[in-house]
C-alpha cells in the first residue's frame, strides 16, 4: 500500500496520522562514494529518518554543457543507497544553494551571465533555459526514485534563502519560486512535499516553509563575542535573525505562519568556521538548542550539517566560498567538517549522541508529540536574562510534556531550587515533585503518558524509546534526578531507567526483536546482524541478552539488567613519527614563516585493512591554519580552533608519508577564537602532537 505524505497547519502527516521525522543533511559530492552506505547507516543509527542533500550545480556542470555524475558526484547511486538503508530523502535542487560553495553553487559560466545582461535567479528565459537543461540531467539520475514510484524521494527544496540572500523580492520573487516549482513538476520531480527556506524575508511561492537556527554565526563580520543567542529562548518566534546576518533584510517573515507547521531544515548540527570567526559548537550547545526548539512547538528537527565532508576537486578552480568570489567570508579550500554530528571523515562527535536522545524519542513517540501545541510560560524572556527558568508545556486536554531550559551558550544561568513543574490539562493540572534545576540543565518530563496499558501520571525522567520484546514491552527512560515514577492506577509498565550518560551511549537496534545496546562509539543493524564500531578492546552492554553474539565478541558478565560483551582483537597499531623539515616550495602557498613537518606512518599487517579497520590521525597544532599534503596533492586544510584535527588514513588509502604546513597565528591576526593559544614573540606556528587511533567497524 502506498504511503501518503502531507501536512496541516500543525504537523506533517504520514498515512493520515501525525509524523515527526528527524532530517539530517549530507552532501554526497563532499564525501567518498565507497563510504556512503556506511555513513547512511550511521545517520540512521543516530535517529535520522530523512536525508537532505544539496544538488550542487558547479559540482555537476563546472564546464558549460559538460555534465559529471561520476565518482563522488553519482547522485543516482546515493539515492539508491538511501532506499536500501530505509531512509527517505529531500532533494535540495537549488539551482542556487549557497552551502559555502563557490558562487553559491553556480558554475562560473552561470555567474558570468550577469555580465551578458542575463538576470540570474529570475524568470529570465535564457537563465531558466539553462536551469531546465541542468535539472533534466539531474532527473535522469533519479528517474524512478520518486515516492510515487516506490523510491525514497518525498521532498524537493526549491532555491535557498531566495529574496534574503540575493534574488528578487515581493511579487516578482514569489512568481519566480512558483515558476521553479512548475518547472520541477514538468521535468518529473513529482513529490508529496515542496519546501523553501522561509527565514529572513525569503520568498516561498506555494511551497512549505522551513526554518533554521544556529548557536553562533561564523559568517558575522565581528571578531568579538556575540550577544546571547535567541535560539536558547523558548519562543513562538520562528525566524532566526542570525542566519546570513551579513545580508540585511528588513522583513522577517513573508508568509502567514498560522497556515504552516513549524518545521526546521537548518538547525546547526555544528558550525563551519570562517577565516575570521571560529566558534566551536559543543554537543551541549546543540542539545540545548534542539530541546529549546522542541519546547517551542517545532514539528520537524532538521540539521545542517549532520554529516561533514570535503569539497571535491574542481577542474577550473577551487570550489569553496571566498572573498575572491564576491562573499565576505573565506572558507577552507577543502575542509567542510562543520564540526557536525558525523564529521569530515566519519568520526562521530558529542552532538551525534545529543541529537540521538531526541531522535530516538521521536522515532517511537513522535506521533504523540507532533500533535501537541506549545504553551510557553514565561513568554518573551530576553536572551540575556540569566535569572528566569525558561519553560513550556506541550499538551492537549489529557496529557503532555513539561519542558525547561536553563542553558545559555557562553553564559552562566542561575540555579533554581525546589522547582515545581505543573502539567496543564483541559480540566486541571498534574503537579510534579519539587526538583532542583542546576545551571546548564535542559530537558523535558512527561505526564499522563500512555505506556502500553498503563498511564504514567508523572516522572522526573525523560522517555528515550520503546522496546518490543518477545514476552513483554519495556519503556526506556533516562535522567539523573530521582525519577519519582507515579502511576495513575495500579497498572504499571516495565521501565528500564538509564543515567543520562548511559542514554547518550544507548542505541535501539531491531534484530529478531528490539534490543537496547550501550556502546561508547556506535552500533547499527545491517542484514539482521549487529555491527559495532570501536577499538580493538570494545565493551558493549545489551538488554535483553542478544540472541546472536556479534562476531569477535563474547559474553563476560552482567551489569544490572544488561549483559556485558567484550571484544579483544589482536592489537595492530600503526605508528606515526613527525619531524620539522625545511619548507618545500612545491607545497602551494608555503611561506618562509610557515612551519613544515613530515609525518611518516607504518602499518603492521596492512593487508588486513580491507576487513574494516581504519587508522585515524589526530593532529594537535597551533597556528592560523594548517594544510595536509600527500606528495604534491593537498588533501585537507583547516582553520585553527584549538581542537585536535582528525584525518582518516583509510580515506586516502593509507599513505606512508604526509607533509603538514602550519601557517602562523599572530597577535594582531583579525580572528575570533574562543580561546587563544599561548604566543611566543607574538606568534604561534607549530605541530605539537600526532596521535594514532585504530578503529574497527
Amino acid at each position: 500500500m502506498s504511503i501518503e505524505y502531507t501536512y496541516n497547519s500543525q504537523y506533517l502527516i504520514r498515512n493520515k496520522v501525525p509524523w515527526f521525522p528527524v532530517m539530517g543533511e549530507m552532501h554526497y559530492s563532499r564525501y567518498r562514494r565507497e563510504l556512503w552506505e556506511e555513513s547512511l547507516r550511521k545517520m540512521k543509527a543516530g535517529g535520522v529518518t530523512i536525508v537532505s542533500t544539496y544538488v550542487i550545480w558547479i559540482h555537476h556542470e563546472e564546464e558549460k554543457g559538460v555534465f559529471d555524475f561520476s565518482g563522488c558526484r553519482d547522485l543516482g547511486y546515493f539515492v539508491e543507497l538511501c532506499k536500501k538503508t530505509g531512509l527517505k530523502m529531500c532533494l535540495r535542487l537549488g539551482p542556487w544553494v549557497h552551502g559555502e560553495v563557490r558562487n553559491g553553487g553556480f558554475p562560473d559560466w552561470v555567474a558570468a551571465l550577469e555580465n551578458e545582461g542575463v538576470k540570474t535567479r529570475s524568470n529570465d528565459e535564457i537563465y531558466m533555459g539553462y536551469v531546465k537543461r541542468y535539472w533534466e540531467q539531474v532527473f535522469k539520475q533519479v528517474k524512478g526514485q520518486m515516492h510515487k514510484d516506490g523510491g525514497p524521494i518525498i521532498g524537493v527544496q526549491l532555491e535557498n534563502e531566495y529574496g534574503h540572500v540575493g534574488g528578487l523580492r515581493g511579487e516578482d520573487g514569489e512568481a519566480h519560486m512558483r515558476r521553479l516549482e512548475a518547472l520541477a513538476k514538468e521535468i518529473g520531480f513529482d513529490v508529496p512535499l515542496y519546501t523553501a527556506t522561509g527565514w529572513g524575508g525569503a520568498c516561498i511561492g506555494d511551497a512549505l516553509p522551513v526554518m533554521g537556527g544556529y548557536c553562533e554565526a561564523p559568517w558575522d563580520q565581528s571578531i568579538a563575542e556575540l550577544p546571547a543567542n535567541t535560539n536558547y529562548v523558548i519562543s513562538h518566534v520562528r525566524n532566526d535573525a542570525l542566519i546570513a546576518c551579513d545580508h540585511h533584510v528588513d522583513d522577517a517573515i513573508t508568509f502567514d505562519e498560522s497556515k504552516f507547521p513549524y518545521l526546521t531544515a537548518e538547525l546547526g548540527g555544528g558550525l563551519q568556521v570562517t577565516a575570521h570567526r571560529r566558534p566551536v559548537a559543543s554537543g551541549t550547545d546543540i542539545g540545548a538548542m534542539s530541546t529549546t526548539k522542541l519546547a517551542s512547538g517545532v514539528a520537524l528537527l532538521g540539521y545542517y550539517m549532520y554529516h561533514g565532508g570535503s569539497n571535491p576537486r574542481g577542474k577550473l578552480s577551487t570550489l569553496q566560498e571566498s572573498q575572491a568570489t564576491g562573499y565576505l567570508n573565506d572558507l577552507p579550500e577543502i575542509n567542510y567538517d562543520f564540526n557536525a554530528p558525523v564529521r569530515q571523515y566519519g568520526t562521530i562527535s558529542d552532538s551525534f549522541k545529543e541529537i540521538k536522545l531526541l531522535a530516538s524519542f521521536l522515532k517511537d513517540f513522535g506521533e504523540d508529540m507532533a500533535a501537541l501545541p506549545a504553551e510557553i510560560d514565561p513568554d518573551n524572556v530576553k536572551p540575556e536574562d540569566m535569572h528566569t527558568l525558561r519553560k513550556s508545556c506541550r499538551h492537549d486536554d489529557t496529557h503532555g510534556y513539561v519542558f525547561f531550559n536553563n542553558y545559555q551558550r557562553h553564559r552562566t544561568m542561575d540555579a533554581h531550587e525546589g522547582v515545581v513543574f505543573r502539567g496543564t490539562m483541559g480540566n486541571g493540572e498534574v503537579v510534579f515533585p519539587a526538583v532542583d534545576i542546576p545551571s546548564g540543565a535542559y530537558g523535558f518530563f512527561p505526564y499522563n503518558m500512555q505506556l502500553g496499558e498503563a498511564v504514567l501520571h508523572s516522572a522526573l525522567a525523560t522517555p528515550f524509546c520503546r522496546l518490543q520484546g518477545k514476552d513483554q514491552e519495556t519503556f526506556v527512560f533516562y535522567g539523573d534526578y530521582e525519577p519519582c515514577y507515579s502511576w495513575k492506577d495500579e497498572k504499571k509498565a516495565d521501565i528500564l531507567h538509564l543515567t543520562r550518560r548511559q542514554a547518550l551511549d544507548a542505541f535501539k537496534v531491531t534484530l529478531d526483536q528490539d534490543y537496547l545496546v550501550l556502546c561508547d562509539n556506535y552500533v547499527w543493524e545491517e542484514n539482521g546482524e549487529l555491527l559495532v564500531t570501536g577499538g580493538a578492546d570494545t565493551v558493549i552492554l545489551s538488554y535483553p541478552e542478544l540472541y546472536r553474539v556479534p562476531k569477535g565478541f563474547a559474553a563476560c558478565g552482567r551489569e544490572g539488567r544488561f549483559t556485558v560483551y567484550q571484544r579483544s582483537l589482536k592489537k595492530v597499531r600503526a605508528t606515526a613519527v613527525f619531524k620539522r623539515v625545511e619548507p618545500d616550495w612545491r607545497l602551494g602557498e608555503a611561506k618562509e614563516d610557515s612551519s613544515v613537518y613530515e609525518i611518516n606512518i607504518s602499518y603492521p599487517e596492512k593487508e588486513d585493512r580491507v576487513t574494516g579497520r581504519d587508522t585515524l590521525l589526530w593532529l594537535g597544532y597551533t597556528g592560523f591554519g594548517m594544510e595536509i599534503w600527500m606528495g604534491e596533492e593537498k588533501i585537507n586544510d583547516h582553520f585553527y580552533t584549538g581542537q585536535p584535527v582528525p584525518l582518516s588514513l583509510g580515506y586516502f588509502d593509507f599513505p606512508g608519508k604526509l607533509t603538514v604546513v602550519v601557517k602562523p597565528l599572530r597577535e594582531n591576526s583579525r580572528v575570533y577564537l574562543e580561546k587563544w593559544p599561548p604566543l611566543t614573540d607574538g606568534r604561534a606556528c607549530s605541530l605539537d602532537q600526532v596521535t594514532v587511533q585504530e578503529q574497527y567497524r
